[in-house]
């Protein structure tokens, strides 16, 4: 069974988030207007940026995990040029993170630890494992020449 270290990080993402749309976790009223954090010049452009957002969290709690919302503001921020120097770190948005992580433990895929952050849980290990072993399993077959070694 492939992992989620196994597969791009891009394809798998892609896949969540189009799983993530067909499942309860809606997007809240302001998401189409709300900047990403104050790095940013404009919202996003993707409409559907805010389950790409949760698939990446998803992604980035398995892999980093136990994770706090801190570590992935800091995770998600960028740059933002003061005056003539160099950019200077600006953390994402803290309401973006929050909500996409309570919409992943309202169905079941993060559960909290105790004084350390949050784990993805078995449901949620399921579900990246199943995906993850579904597109390497499509890679192989459009791609003849690449070879798996187990």
């Amino acid at each position: 069974m492939a992992k989620v270290y196994d597969v791009p990080a891009d394809v798998l993402i892609s896949k969540l988030s189009d799983i993530l749309k067909n499942e309860d976790i809606p997007a809240p009223s302001w998401a189409p207007f709300v900047k990403t954090g104050s790095h940013a010049d404009k919202p996003p452009q993707d409409p559907d940026w805010w389950h790409t957002r949760c698939a990446s969290i998803l992604r980035k709690v398995y892999l980093h995990g136990p994770t706090g919302v801190n570590a992935l503001r800091k995770g998600y921020g960028g740059g933002k040029a003061v005056g003539n120097g160099a950019r200077n770190l600006r953390y994402a948005g803290g309401a973006i993170v929050r909500q996409a992580i309570q919409g992943l433990e309202k169905l079941g895929y993060v559960e909290k630890v105790a004084g350390k952050g949050r784990v993805v849980s078995k449901n949620g290990m399921q579900k990246l494992d199943r995906l993850s072993t579904e597109i390497l399993s499509q890679l192989i077959s459009e791609t003849p020449q690449l070879k798996v070694y187990s």
